[in-house]
């Protein structure tokens, strides 16, 4: 019996977060269906689906969503752990529309004001032209964007130093040789902040010290 309670548990878990299984469910197709190309085809292929300089330039709309469907390094487990510590959470906090327009607010901003920058920087002669091609492709924006916005699923005072772990471990890559994919994490954090407006009413913040006075007692 307790091993039927314990999978009852799980299942009401992900039934409670419907849109991160589900997208966690394609991301599996996904890699599998790379596992099975050859490298030579997966770049080709992948590139395609970016949302690198060329390919936002003849077709944003396809890529900005084609590229939220692919993980690059092929390698899932990862994804399926963070998925549940961080997107299943806001979504169940957030409700399924709210945590999507988090995901997509990330997702969106950072891959376009990442490539923006990219672009001004080859035009400045600082990254090279080739750069236009460079692969871009993946779910951490999105994924940035709801830790950060977890921080308001916090209490006070333990919020702060959750946000203050938060800009630190995605402002740090900034301060040391940065990528542009280091600040369009860094900018879909701040996205996920900007998300405030969307946790008004979502119920009270988790107070860690009560949790664990309740496993104490």
């Amino acid at each position: 019996m307790g091993k039927f309670r314990g999978l009852g548990v799980v299942w009401a878990y992900v039934r409670g977060a419907p849109g991160t299984y589900v997208w966690l469910g394609v991301l599996f197709v996904t890699t599998v269906a790379l596992h099975r190309m050859s490298p030579e085809f997966e770049a080709y292929f992948l590139r395609r689906r970016s949302t690198n300089i060329s390919e936002l330039s003849r077709t944003p709309v396809r890529v900005l969503v084609a590229s939220a469907m692919w993980i690059e390094s092929g390698h899932w487990v990862p994804y399926a752990f963070l998925y549940s510590v961080f997107h299943a959470p806001a979504e169940r906090w957030l409700g399924t529309a709210r945590w999507l327009v988090v995901c997509a607010s990330a997702h969106v901003l950072a891959s376009l004001i990442s490539e923006g920058v990219l672009l001004m920087a080859i035009r400045d002669g600082v990254a090279p032209p080739a750069a236009v091609n460079t692969l871009d492709i993946g779910v951490s924006y999105a994924l940035a964007g709801v830790i950060a916005v977890l921080g308001y699923r916090v209490a006070v005072p333990w919020r702060y130093g959750y946000l203050a772990a938060v800009l630190v471990a995605f402002g740090l890559p900034l301060t040391e040789g940065p990528t542009f994919t280091d600040f369009g994490h860094f900018v879909a954090v701040l996205s996920g902040l900007a998300c405030f407006p969307l946790v008004r009413g979502r119920g009270k913040a988790w107070n860690p010290k009560e949790t664990l006075a309740t496993l104490r007692g």
